[in-house]
């Protein structure tokens, strides 16, 4: 790999020195499309539930390349050969994997861009810093795409053991002092190995699967979809979205330029040109704060009030069942509020609505966590364990919640 002409580390509170490998990583972390995961935070709302949780995105991903570094070494100590090119778009490939992330992480892609998901994103950021470093990233999205022959790989970037969540579960267990997701990443990873190219996990590594799976559960129903989070990541996307209504029939709302272009125009996969990813590329959390702000003052009801209850905190009532709300109750909240405050359906539909979450702890199907036993014959983790638990939290668990305001 290349070398930097001076040793360039950065201090990280999880794992303490992280170094950067090479001068091309050095590069695309001094590149402003990184450069502006700084100031997109890593799980949204929730510093809303877990005041500790101001963490970002730039955090997060200079930790999952931290973990990637330590795989790889510990893949070479097995025998596992992986050449110096492999192993710097390795590094690329987990560093820029959350690149196309918007605002607040998942508001964007709900509401204001019409189904572009994040990682569509990361790919187009992806391709574009490659033409800019002529090409030098090609290996690493191939392997962000799953196109490379060596399928351990794209596991190490994108799978149900890979750096991303190794990662996330204990930073975000640090910021918001929540103790369960504490996993011992590390651990894990020194119980990594390949066989016929794919990821398996040494024997004795299943008590620390088990405590992963069990971790990532928790951190669900505890963090994740903790239900003021909820609450308060719904309200930001009937935020925006209705900003784009009130835009589109030709309100002018005060906002920056990024986020009026956005509002303006109705943006699909087939419309992000290099332009519009440019455009993409100044928009962080601040655009969104700074419009709340703003939109506090609007003669529009529904964008002042959801401006306000976000900036305040003052959110709305939830109520979790494990069955549908009925119609007559949605209508009877949708009536009260549509009373109250002289609104039509349409408009208070924003302050009362349903929905359904689900936590799936770990999947049973071609991705799985294989154990490679001593005699060599690989095995799910789920089938191995004398945990039944572990076969039990492949279940996808549903929930569903209705808000509505806490005044009825």
């Amino acid at each position: 790999m290349q070398s930097i002409n001076e040793l360039k580390i950065i201090n990280d509170p999880i794992y303490g020195f992280i170094t950067i490998p090479s001068t091309l990583i050095f590069q695309l972390i001094e590149h402003p499309y990184f450069q502006r995961l700084r100031r997109i935070t890593q799980m949204g709302l929730s510093y809303l539930v877990y005041p500790g949780a101001q963490h970002t995105r730039f955090h997060h991903a200079l930790g999952a390349m931290f973990l990637m570094q330590r795989t790889v070494q510990i893949l070479r100590v097995k025998n596992i050969e992986i050449s110096e090119d492999e192993e710097e778009a390795l590094y690329i490939a987990i560093l820029l994997h959350d690149i196309g992330h918007g605002p607040f992480s998942h508001a964007m892609e709900l509401s204001i861009v019409e189904n572009v998901s994040h990682e569509q994103i990361s790919l187009m950021f992806m391709s574009k810093l490659n033409r800019e470093f002529n090409g030098q990233l090609g290996l690493a999205i191939r392997i962000f795409k799953n196109e490379y022959h060596r399928k351990f790989m794209h596991q190490l970037v994108s799978g149900q053991l890979d750096m991303d969540r190794l990662d996330y579960l204990r930073r975000d267990s640090f910021y918001t002092g929540v103790p369960e997701g504490n996993i011992n990443s590390q651990r894990l990873i020194a119980m990594l190995n390949v066989k016929d190219d794919m990821l398996v996990v040494e024997e004795k590594g299943i008590y620390s699967v088990e405590k992963f799976i069990v971790a990532r559960r928790l951190m669900y129903w505890q963090v994740y979809l903790h239900k003021t989070s909820l609450v308060a990541e719904q309200l930001l996307l009937r935020l925006l979205k209705r900003a784009k209504e009130l835009t589109q029939n030709g309100l002018r709302l005060p906002a920056s330029d990024a986020l009026s272009f956005f509002l303006n125009q109705s943006i699909a996969p087939d419309d992000f040109n290099e332009d519009v990813l440019n455009t993409f590329a100044k928009l962080d959390d601040h655009d969104i704060i700074s419009a709340m702000k703003s939109w506090c003052a609007s003669e529009d009801f529904v964008l002042r009030e959801l401006s306000s209850m976000l900036l305040n905190r003052n959110l709305l009532k939830i109520k979790l069942k494990n069955r549908p709300f009925s119609r007559e109750i949605v209508q009877k909240k949708l009536d009260q509020v549509i009373k109250q405050h002289n609104l039509s359906q349409k408009e208070a539909s924003y302050f009362v609505f349903e929905g359904a979450i689900s936590n799936q702890a770990y999947r049973m199907d071609n991705d799985a966590i294989n154990l490679i036993k001593k005699n060599g014959k690989i095995v799910d983790v789920a089938k191995a364990s004398d945990q039944l638990n572990i076969e039990a939290l492949s279940q996808k668990v549903i929930k569903y919640y209705l808000c509505y305001p806490k005044s009825h």
